[in-house]
């Protein structure tokens, strides 16, 4: 994989410009209440996902930038397991970044496509995977894609071995669990094989779709890795795509379309503006709006732990 990168930045400058404009980009930490953190990335090139129109009239009226027919000339990409291929992102937050569309023009809906992504996260273990449902940040609802990053970026990669976690079930091939005091609210699978992850995941899928009704997706937004002995999936249910704050005008406004990476704890902002004003009480309010309200994740717990 680094010799594709490497061959894809000697190749196309515009990927080759937004890979070395990350050694640019300007970074803080925002502690949190009960020991997690929140990174802060002010980012430019990022403007044109985090203000992506994704209503329908506006998805129609352009073309899928994930379909091969629409590959920029310099845009090369390997396929992996005869149904996807493995891009470039030239638009990236980490260092690698790639993303990982279907070959064929389909809507982003990742029922029947748990495996795969466990798939992904085994064939390429030095990333964490990423998935956003359609109404969660995905910028192009209309092509089923994943997005994988360097590993070891994003503070919830690190923080679901130290932070508090309560018990949910396992079985010992696969133990699932919750993140206490974590204001935004965190599933975290974890298991040696995929089929059992599986059935959980579909399980907390059912769930959410029973609760939220009449959508063809939950909210959700998930992240997995493997470490070469056992799975690592986290899955972050969503009540809302964008805080009041994006719709906001003038000085109230940020700029924030919360997806897998911002869950993750790595919150991208194009604006200096707005990174100058995200603190631990912002970080806290927007998770507190986009997340599962308190009353849906009282219900989807005891659904879970009662086997319902």
């Amino acid at each position: 994989m680094k010799g594709f990168f490497s061959s894809q930045l000697d190749q196309w400058p515009l990927a080759r410009e937004n890979y070395n404009g990350l050694e640019r980009v300007m970074l803080k930490d925002v502690p949190m209440p009960g020991g997690s953190l929140v990174r802060v990335q002010f980012n430019p090139a990022r403007m044109r996902s985090s203000a992506a129109r994704v209503d329908k009239k506006s998805i129609s009226e352009r073309p899928c930038f994930l379909c091969k027919s629409n590959l920029p000339p310099q845009q090369e990409y390997i396929v992996f397991y005869n149904r996807y291929l493995i891009l470039v992102n030239p638009f990236p937050i980490f260092k690698r970044h790639l993303t990982i569309a279907l070959e064929s023009h389909e809507d982003q809906l990742i029922a029947g496509r748990f495996a795969d992504m466990m798939r992904l996260a085994e064939a390429l273990e030095d990333y964490t995977l990423f998935y956003n449902g359609p109404r969660c940040g995905a910028s192009a609802p209309d092509h089923f894609h994943f997005q994988a990053g360097a590993r070891g970026f994003m503070p919830v990669e690190m923080e679901v071995n130290y932070l508090d976690r309560k018990r949910i079930a396992g079985d010992g091939t696969a133990n699932i669990s919750y993140i206490g005091n974590y204001h935004r609210h965190t599933i975290v699978m974890e298991g040696t094989g995929t089929d059992r992850l599986e059935q959980w995941f579909t399980r907390i899928y059912n769930i959410l779709h029973q609760m939220q009704g009449k959508e063809d997706e939950p909210m959700l937004n998930m992240l997995a890795g493997y470490n070469g002995r056992y799975y690592t999936v986290v899955v972050f249910p969503r009540a809302r795509h964008r805080p009041a704050q994006f719709f906001e005008e003038g000085k109230c406004q940020i700029l924030m379309s919360p997806a897998s990476v911002d869950f993750g704890g790595l919150w991208i902002t194009p604006r200096p503006e707005d990174f100058e004003k995200i603190d631990a009480a912002v970080v806290a309010d927007i998770f507190g709006q986009v997340s599962l309200g308190e009353d849906e994740w009282t219900e989807l717990l005891d659904r879970l732990i009662s086997g319902e």
